[in-house]
C-alpha cells in the first residue's frame, strides 16, 4: 500500500514543543512542499519557524492528507490519537533517542517527502486498541491507543489486584504492580521493558505483560487480535492509574472495569519500502553489537 502520485495536496506538520532543531527542520521542509506546489499546514508551534500563526491540531488532522511529525515516537503517538477515526497516512521523522515509530532520521527527510509525494513510500497500516473504562452509574470513559494501556499501582507501596477476562473466559487475576495491554506495535515500548515479547507488526495479537507480578509463574501471554479483554481493579487499599499510550488516562477506583479490544480503525505509517523490520530492531535494539 501506497500514497498514490499527485494525491497529496496538503501536509499537515506537528513538532516536539521547544526543539531547535524541529524548528530549523519546519523551514526546509517548508521550502520543499512550496516547491511541489503542496500546501502546508502548519500547528502553531510549528509555524513560529516562518513566522506564522499555525492551525488548530483538530483542523491539521481533518483536512491534510498527510501528517509530518518532527520529534520523537512520543510526539507521533499524540497525533496519531488526535487523528481519531480518519484514516490519515503519518511519517516520522525522528528527533529523538530511539524512534521505533519515527523511524525516518532527520538526515533522511527530504529525500523521504519527496518519495512520499511521489507514491515510492509504503503505508504500514498497525493496530490500534480501544479502550473502555466502566464504572458503576457513570458514564463510560473511551480512549484510542496505539501502543498501549496500562494499569498500574500509584504512589502507593501496596500491589494491586486484576482479575483478567478474554472473551469472558478467566484467565488469572495478576497481583502485582499492574498489567500493560498493549499491540504489537506497542510491544517493542513498555512491554519490552517489562520482559514482554517482541512482535512484527504484522502479527495480529494483543500482549500482556504483568508489571513485576509478585508470583513467578505470572508470564507474558499472547491473545489473538479479535479477543476482548476486560480488566476488574482490585486496588487492596492503594491507587491504580490508568495510562493510555504514556499520554492520557484516569484514576481507577476498586470495582472499575476496564475493556481492551481491537479498534477498528487502524494508524496509518509512512516507512521507507526497502527497510525490514528487523533492520529496524538491529538498528534500534543494537543487536549483534559486541
Amino acid at each position: 500500500m501506497a500514497i498514490h502520485p499527485g494525491a497529496v495536496r496538503s501536509v499537515g506538520v506537528a513538532i516536539k514543543p521547544g526543539d531547535a532543531r524541529a524548528l530549523a527542520a519546519v523551514r526546509d521542509l517548508t521550502k520543499l512542499l512550496e516547491s511541489h506546489r503542496v500546501r502546508a499546514l502548519l500547528e502553531p508551534e510549528a509555524a513560529t519557524a516562518i513566522g506564522e500563526t499555525g492551525v488548530p491540531r483538530a483542523v491539521l488532522v481533518r483536512e491534510a492528507d498527510l501528517l509530518v511529525v518532527l520529534g520523537g515516537d512520543g510526539t507521533l503517538l499524540s497525533l496519531a490519537r488526535a487523528a481519531g477515526d480518519r484514516e490519515v497516512p503519518i511519517l516520522g521523522i525522528n528527533l529523538g533517542t530511539l524512534g521505533f515509530l519515527a523511524e525516518v532520521s532527520i538526515d533522511e527527510m527530504g529525500g523521504a517527502i519527496e518519495r512520499a509525494l511521489s507514491g515510492e513510500m509504503t503505508i504500514e497500516r498497525r493496530m490500534r486498541l480501544g479502550i473502555d473504562l466502566e464504572r458503576a452509574g457513570a458514564t463510560p470513559r473511551c480512549w484510542i491507543a496505539l501502543n498501549d494501556a496500562v494499569l498500574a499501582k500509584g504512589a502507593s507501596a501496596r500491589i494491586i489486584d486484576l482479575e483478567a477476562r478474554a472473551d469472558g473466559q478467566l484467565v488469572t487475576t495478576y497481583h502485582g504492580d499492574g498489567l500493560i495491554v498493549s499491540t504489537p506495535t506497542g510491544s517493542t515500548a513498555y512491554s519490552m521493558s517489562a520482559g514482554g515479547p517482541i512482535l512484527l507488526p504484522g502479527v495480529a495479537s494483543i500482549v500482556l505483560t504483568p508489571i513485576c507480578p509478585h508470583a513467578l509463574t505470572q508470564r507474558p501471554l499472547v491473545l489473538p487480535d479479535g479477543a476482548v479483554v476486560e480488566l476488574v481493579v482490585h486496588a487492596r487499599g492503594g491507587d491504580v492509574q490508568l495510562a493510555v499510550d504514556g499520554q492520557e488516562g484516569a484514576a481507577l477506583e476498586e470495582g472499575d472495569r476496564v475493556t481492551v479490544r481491537r479498534s477498528p480503525v487502524p494508524t496509518l505509517l509512512v516507512v521507507p519500502p526497502n527497510r525490514s523490520r528487523f533492520e529496524v530492531l538491529r538498528n534500534k535494539l543494537r543487536w549483534g553489537e559486541r
